[in-house]
């Protein structure tokens, strides 16, 4: 399986397999409930994950020459 295969799937077990673990209220992290921020957090996350596969793919590196 390539790298950019298994980076690409680490935000889809963070965010689906994290449900359980994040399922709860009562401690608050910037404000907002654990929930709310562990969504906000693999969102961020997916974006710096993504960027990271972008920059290593091979045929994105074919189209810049």
């Amino acid at each position: 399986m390539k790298l950019t295969h298994v980076l690409s799937i680490i935000p889809f077990i963070g965010v689906l397999g994290g449900i359980f673990f994040a399922n709860r209220v009562t401690p608050y992290v910037l404000g907002l409930p654990f929930m709310f921020f562990w969504i906000l957090l693999w969102l961020i996350l997916t974006s710096m994950i993504m960027a990271i596969v972008f920059k290593i793919d091979p045929v994105n590196k074919e189209g810049a020459e």
